[in-house]
């Protein structure tokens, strides 16, 4: 079994040198054919430079691709196009990988068992979350990049975190790769670009598998932790669903395009987000908020653009 590990970056030269060592200490057998492909998406900084460093001191292992078009999804589908591997696996530029993590993530593709996998995402180590954060909630671990549903090895229900997945390159061949009208570019934050594929595995069919001991650990930025981050994240990331799965077939009630239960529900939390006492739980109450609100926006903008009804995810 080939291996290809697909990197994007942009502009993050000094988090990618971390990034790039601990994958260059990936304990494999060494019988494994294996290679890690940097995307870099047209940064202006040192990225060029650090990659080619790599390139020289492990021959054969690093190769540098540049992808002018700026968008995440494009410069991963460019990783897909020049891989050679028969396995894909994905992770980012501000990770740093266990030394057994590309193994025990790619461990249970080689048979076809499974479609793809997952591992674990934690904080880096040195991370304290602040007192108006639920560090163990869903809604703390979306914008922080972390994914730990503490579940034992087996079959995955939902889709992994695209900073620490694989997939047999087949799935792309199969299912086509990542849309490009999701994922971060210049002037959109619309993420789920990651998800959106993988739910598009389940949905037909395809089994997934959750691997806990294939764990990268996330750096968590400054500018992260603040709450403003937070509630843009959550109102883009609900954007992003309304995009990927509209609204219910059996939606009767609209208002300016909008399902009605959605205002109801925008006034139950905030409701609740006035009531609450509980820092914690007062911050989480306004996310939910946020998210609702990021619904009924881009339920608005594709009811005016000739959007899809279809499923709404919960909210």
């Amino acid at each position: 079994m080939r291996i290809s590990v697909i990197l994007c970056t942009y502009n993050r030269h000094l988090y990618l040198r971390k990034a790039l060592d601990s994958i260059a200490g990936s304990a494999l057998a060494e019988s494994t054919d294996w290679e890690v492909l940097v995307i870099d998406n047209n940064s202006n900084d040192q990225t060029p430079n650090v990659v080619n460093e790599f390139a020289t001191r492990y021959p054969g292992r690093f190769r540098y691709i540049f992808e002018p078009q700026q968008g995440k999804s494009r410069a991963l589908n460019t990783g897909i196009r020049e891989s050679r591997g028969d396995v894909l696996a994905f992770v980012d530029d501000d990770v740093t990988v266990a030394p057994t993590w590309l193994w025990n993530l790619t461990a249970g593709l080689r048979n076809g068992q499974w479609a793809g996998a997952g591992g674990r995402v934690l904080p880096a180590r040195t991370f304290s979350p602040p007192s108006w954060l639920k560090i163990e909630s869903a809604y703390a671990f979306g914008p922080l990049a972390l994914f730990d549903p503490r579940l034992e090895a087996g079959q995955l229900t939902e889709a992994p975190l695209g900073n620490n997945m694989a997939f047999r390159k087949e799935m792309f061949e199969n299912y086509g790769g990542f849309r490009t009208d999701l994922g971060p570019c210049p002037g959109n934050e619309i993420r789920s670009e990651d998800s959106e594929f993988a739910d598009r595995l389940l949905a037909a069919g395809e089994r997934l598998r959750y691997e806990p001991s294939a764990v990268v650990h996330h750096v968590v930025p400054d500018n992260r932790v603040r709450k403003k981050y937070f509630s843009d994240w959550w109102y883009d990331k609900a954007r992003s669903e309304m995009r990927t799965f509209g609204v219910p077939s059996d939606t009767r009630w609209f208002v300016a395009g909008i399902p009605l239960y959605l205002f109801r529900r925008l006034i139950v939390w905030t409701l609740r987000w006035m009531i609450a006492v509980e820092p914690a739980a007062r911050f989480e109450c306004k996310l939910k908020v946020w998210q609702v609100a990021g619904y009924i926006s881009e339920c608005y903008r594709s009811s005016h653009g000739g959007g899809k009804h279809r499923r709404l995810p919960n909210a």
